[in-house]
């Protein structure tokens, strides 16, 4: 990254309060130009949980100081219950959440600094609020930029996808488990902070628990699921995500579903903002969300509006791995989307395990070519499928799916003879039936290059119960044959002359996705089974034209001091002898210090998926963090462990958390729940 520190207008950083109507003091960080209050500058508000102080304070550095220097108000706020501010932070996207964001933005376009035009920018969590409070219509707020981030929070996050329970729940909530139990900083809170940690490792609660109790698409998950109501958002959104992150789908539904002026970006990133963006290349999003904040904050024409609505990054093919530090391909770009330039091309599977191209699309009359084909997969299956989200850290990518093949029934294209190159959403049409109530189907594209190595390049999952709905799901009928849709993840990908296309079925996707109450075996009838891909003809003198984007950019880190390395780790565990398998994961940042606020913080996660072969009563989820802060004589420390496991019936949660100060031990918790599995 190019560190900038020469800017237009010169930087000043601040730690401040904003006291709200009920008397809540939320902490704030903000930079500014030092003159903004004789001439005042809009302001950019990135509201989130993860602790403007230290989680997130190298990056917000790099962010906030480079947008202040080009005249606007960086403003970092902890949401309540987070960081310095007051209060006890009990599930995500609650309404008092949503509340409080609106009367930052008008106390922010109050401050004689400010303009009186807010935007609303962030990753993940920020972005899912952007959007969230951009539904409230609040006057200030003039243009959001979200990243990472989803409107449907029960079909597209990282809960369930394709009505199926994810293995990253468990994970997430793992993390907020841990982040819960963070203490404010004593220098700006003073001898309150040990009150307020108190408060929060008393009532902050097990958010797993909350989140199973809702296994399927209710009021609970409409909430804050911005995809109820598009109209709802009246101003300008740049919707960004990447092809390794989970929620790149959310991009292309905003860009059909909203009516307001939007543009859309995916790259090749994980979850990360595009000027971190790995695999690279990582861009010049500083200048790019400058060009964004110029048009609708100042009233600045930069021409943005002018490019076509949607870029991605057309990714050209490369052997498996599980990580990448670069994914080669090129910059394309659609006027509009739905793009009319898009042309679906079927594929029909035959039970010779073909997959044939299909000009006509319709089904194939039946014969005796087309016999149906049946998988009872093993729980194997999926143990090289990588996280639903990728964080690239450990490397958490898909590896080669020829190890996840064998347990799969595969249909392959002849080797071929002309490129193919997709963009949006593949879906596969299946003919299929199950000899259980409750069962899922995983569904994989993939890359089959000259040596057969198997690269995976999307996939999609079902719960077979959720096929007309997933608000009302239905038990199946053991024996019946039906007819579901299955979406795949968007992508846009380019297949070479020489390799081929590998579709891959399996009746589970462990530990990316809980497994059905039992096995089951899948029963598919090849004549009405198809792949529908969304096919783009290359446009070379357009492509050829888009604006580059710059190089990356930012502004001076803060000084920064390695105490202990980071180490990661990621292995898959296979004791032949007492037929158990466990993929262990392991993230360790390490310690390192915050020179300018002398503070040391150590994070260690370790997750755990276990079965032992063939019992789904076996399965188990296990997650450790544990996560210190040190600055002279001050030291605390937390422990939180959860363990999932289930049966046929019931899910069962078992979690402890445990906190010091300094070696003693002064808040012990412990959390058993059951929770019926509904149609899971």
């Amino acid at each position: 990254m190019h560190i900038v520190s020469d800017y237009p207008r010169n930087v000043q950083e601040e730690e401040c309060w904003i006291t709200l109507a009920d008397g809540c003091r939320l902490g704030v960080r903000i930079w500014r130009p030092v003159d903004a209050e004789s001439d005042p500058v809009p302001a950019i508000l990135e509201y989130l949980p993860y602790r403007k102080r230290d989680l997130t304070a190298i990056r917000d550095a790099q962010t906030h100081a480079y947008w202040a220097g080009h005249g606007y108000a960086g403003v970092r706020v902890d949401i309540r219950g987070s960081g310095e501010s007051e209060g006890v932070l009990t599930d995500e996207y609650l309404q008092q959440e949503l509340d409080d964001g609106v009367e930052i933005l008008h106390w922010l376009g109050q401050q004689p600094w400010c303009t009186g035009a807010v935007g609303m920018i962030g990753i993940s969590w920020g972005g899912f609020n952007g959007l969230q409070i951009a539904a409230m219509q609040p006057p200030e707020l003039k243009a959001v930029i979200t990243i990472c981030s989803t409107d449907d929070r029960y079909a597209d996050d990282v809960h369930h996808m394709g009505g199926c329970l994810l293995g990253d729940n468990l994970s997430w909530a793992s993390t907020m488990f841990d982040a819960n139990t963070c203490p404010p900083d004593p220098l700006l809170v003073g001898e309150r902070w040990r009150e307020m940690w108190q408060k929060r490792l008393e009532d902050s609660g097990l958010w797993l628990a909350t989140w199973l109790r809702h296994q399927r698409r209710d009021d609970y998950w409409k909430h804050g699921s911005v995809c109820e109501d598009f109209s709802r958002i009246r101003c300008p959104v740049y919707a960004v995500s990447g092809w390794a992150d989970g929620y790149c789908n959310a991009v292309f539904r905003l860009l059909a579903g909203l009516e307001v002026p939007r543009k859309g970006l995916v790259g090749p990133w994980a979850h990360k903002y595009p000027h971190l963006g790995v695999p690279g290349p990582a861009i010049g999003f500083m200048q790019e969300s400058l060009r964004w904040w110029d048009q609708w904050l100042k009233g600045k024409e930069t021409g943005i509006m002018a490019e076509p609505m949607l870029r991605v990054w057309m990714q050209e093919s490369v052997p498996p791995s599980a990580r990448y530090e670069l994914r080669p391909g090129r910059w394309v770009a659609e006027p509009s989307w739905p793009s009319p330039r898009i042309e679906p091309k079927h594929f029909r599977l035959t039970s010779g395990h073909g997959l044939l191209p299909d000009p006509q699309g319709g089904a194939a009359s039946v014969s005796v070519e087309d016999l149906p084909l049946s998988v009872r997969s093993p729980l194997a299956v999926g143990l090289y499928a990588g996280k639903w989200c990728s964080y690239n850290a450990p490397p958490d990518l898909p590896h080669d799916q020829r190890d996840e093949d064998g347990g799969s029934l595969v249909f392959q294209t002849a080797r071929l003879e002309q490129e193919i190159e997709i963009c949006g959403q593949p879906v596969v049409e299946l003919d299929i039936q199950a000899d259980q109530p409750v069962a899922m189907v995983a569904i994989r594209l993939s890359d089959i290059a000259d040596d057969d190595k198997a690269t995976r390049i999307t996939y999609g999952l079902l719960n077979l119960t959720h096929r007309d709905s997933d608000e009302f799901p239905e038990p199946l009928e053991p024996g019946k044959r039906y007819r579901v849709r299955v979406l795949l993840k968007h992508i846009a990908q380019k297949f070479p002359v020489g390799n081929a296309m590998r579709l891959s079925l399996s009746s589970s996707y462990w530990p990316l996705a809980w497994p059905s109450p039992v096995p089951v075996k899948l029963t598919v009838h090849p004549a009405g089974c198809r792949l529908i891909l969304p096919c783009r003809e290359p446009q070379p003198q357009e492509e050829a034209a888009l604006s580059p984007f710059g190089l990356p950019e930012g502004a001076p880190p803060l000084a920064v001091s390695v105490i202990q390395p980071s180490h990661e780790a990621w292995c898959v565990i296979r004791d032949l002898a007492n037929d158990k398998t466990t993929l262990e994961v392991i993230n360790d940042q390490g310690t390192f210090r915050l020179d300018d606020i002398e503070l040391e913080l150590s994070s260690r996660v370790v997750e755990r998926y276990t079965y032992s072969y063939g019992n789904y009563d076996s399965l188990s989820g296990w997650t450790e963090w544990e996560r210190s802060f040190r600055r002279g004589d001050w030291k605390v420390r937390s422990v939180t462990r959860t363990l999932m496991t289930a049966n046929a019936s019931t899910f069962r949660l078992r979690a402890t958390l445990d906190a010091f100060e300094g070696a003693t031990r002064v808040f012990a918790k412990s959390w058993d729940e059951e929770i019926p599995r509904d149609l899971v």
